[in-house]
């Protein structure tokens, strides 16, 4: 097979054909830019191997292009962008060189010991067949597939295997395991018996991969378009009990006096396709969308540690959605994921993801729809995201009409938004205003007012305006005995 027609629609490949023959090397594109090339999928990553220096090939190409070359010399790589033809300067392709290499390993590290090496060498050290294909970028032969592992009937195939003995490959790089099923999940392949079989006999050299890897591999499978299925192959491949433990826990159904409740292990996991296969994908910015999915990973997380049999009401898990928010932070922590302001998201909608749905089996009032407005904040499209998720059952006419309910109730968050503007609510009346109008030093008694009217705004009592929520506030000091010292000006 040939790809010159392909290659010839990019530059970028002539350059470094013309610069490699220049210099006498021999060049090859090679890895996941060649199997997604086949599969015509979009990849912007190119990884060039040559039969030399891969740094100075680089800054051959690079002074060709004039284009800035990073070079990182303790890796004998260099690193250089370029913009694809007819594209905006911010959509560009990455393209990085090697020289070609062999690798070996000790037992306890997965970082190699790396020697020059042949172009087959090279593709011998790659983790999976399909990812071993090379594309000769030499002017004799240029677009010439060379593909010693029939990767390209593996692609046909839907299969990942590895090119040598999958225990030796898992061995070297026990993090080339989550790899595999990663791969599977985002391409919806399967893993070749003897490659899967490999991963559950190895799985416990897991443990000397560093974190940080695990879970870049993880959010991967998490943002893959069916995520249950790599989790599903984690979970047979016994990996999952071994990072992420929490949701093993979460597997089983118990059955007392003929009562059972679900197996909330592949709820979640159902919940999670819903997340990543919404119609609406509006709900959060792009950037939450890895956020919004851990949310439905974790939205149940607590139901092991608050399960309890109730003679007359069966199962319950009452304040998992509690208890579940407070150990998000924990979670996070282990798994090296960032403690900022998308965990606190995370941590929100776990927190909350049960409130919408409340409000879809009672008489629905303007006070139970502010206090979500106000509890939920800028996280209340992504909340609702997840709880239209969490309707999962095999009875089609119960979920829609669950999903019918749960579009009143948006229409009615959406209308008291627009009145109420209660999305970002702030009080008029703060601390500062309460101990400038009595004369107060900070004090509980200031917490308590402070709460007292921020209470009668979100019941509908008092409006959130100065004129009317100050005499509602004296009236309230009054009661205790307080007497204003100030009156805060009306116009202030």
């Amino acid at each position: 097979m040939n790809f010159s027609d392909t290659l010839h629609k990019n530059p970028i490949f002539e350059t470094i054909a013309q610069q490699a023959d220049s210099m006498g090397v021999k060049a090859y594109v090679i890895g996941g830019f060649v199997r997604d090339l086949v599969l015509g999928r979009p990849s912007k990553d190119i990884d060039v191997v040559c039969i030399g220096s891969g740094i100075t090939l680089a800054e051959a190409v690079g002074q060709a292009l004039r284009t800035p070359v990073a070079v990182f010399p303790n890796f004998g790589t260099a690193m250089l962008r370029t913009n694809q033809p007819g594209s905006p300067t911010t959509d560009s392709w990455e393209v990085e060189f090697v020289g070609a290499r062999k690798e070996s390993y000790r037992s306890d590290s997965r970082k190699p010991i790396v020697e020059d090496g042949t172009l087959e060498d090279d593709q011998n050290r790659r983790d999976f067949t399909i990812n071993a294909m090379g594309i000769s970028l030499s002017q004799s032969d240029f677009g010439t597939l060379l593909d010693p592992f029939d990767g390209l009937k593996d692609l046909k195939r839907k299969t990942i295997r590895t090119p040598l003995d999958p225990a030796l490959t898992f061995s070297d790089d026990p993090l080339r395991m989550m790899r595999a099923i990663r791969f599977a999940s985002q391409l919806n392949f399967d893993i070749e018996p003897d490659t899967f079989d490999a991963i559950v006999r190895m799985n416990e050299r897991i443990s000397i991969v560093s974190q940080e890897r695990i879970t870049d591999e993880l959010n991967k499978i998490i943002l893959s378009s069916t995520p249950s299925y790599g989790f599903k192959l984690l979970y047979h491949a016994g990996l999952l009990e071994r990072i992420f433990p929490e949701l093993i826990a979460l597997k089983g159904v118990e059955t007392v006096e003929g009562k059972g409740h679900k197996d909330n292990f592949y709820h979640t996991l159902q919940v999670l396709d819903n997340i990543a296969n919404r119609s609406k994908k509006d709900a959060v910015t792009p950037e939450n969308e890895l956020w919004l999915r851990w949310a439905a990973l974790l939205h149940d997380i607590a139901k092991p540690a608050t399960k309890r049999f109730d003679q007359k009401a069966g199962w319950t898990f009452h304040g998992h959605e509690d208890l579940g928010a407070r150990w998000v932070p924990r979670i996070f922590r282990n798994l090296k994921l960032p403690l900022n302001e998308h965990m606190r998201f995370v941590q929100t909608l776990v927190r909350l993801h049960l409130r919408p749905i409340a409000l879809t089996k009672e008489q629905i009032t303007d006070s139970a729809l502010r206090r979500l407005l106000f509890d939920a904040g800028n996280e209340l499209d992504g909340l609702m995201a997840l709880c239209r998720a969490d309707i999962t059952s095999k009875n089609y006419e119960k979920v829609q009409k669950h999903l019918r309910n749960f579009d009143k109730v948006e229409q009615k968050l959406h209308d008291l938004e627009e009145r109420d503007k209660l999305r970002n609510f702030q009080p008029v009346i703060t601390g500062e205003l309460i101990m400038e109008t009595f004369g107060l030093p900070p004090s509980k008694e200031v917490g308590e007012l402070k709460t007292v009217v921020r209470e009668a705004v979100l019941d509908g009592l008092v409006p959130n305006t100065l004129d009317q929520a100050l005499p509602f506030l004296l009236e309230e000091g009054r009661k205790r005995g307080l007497v204003a010292k100030t009156i805060v000006n009306n116009d202030q």
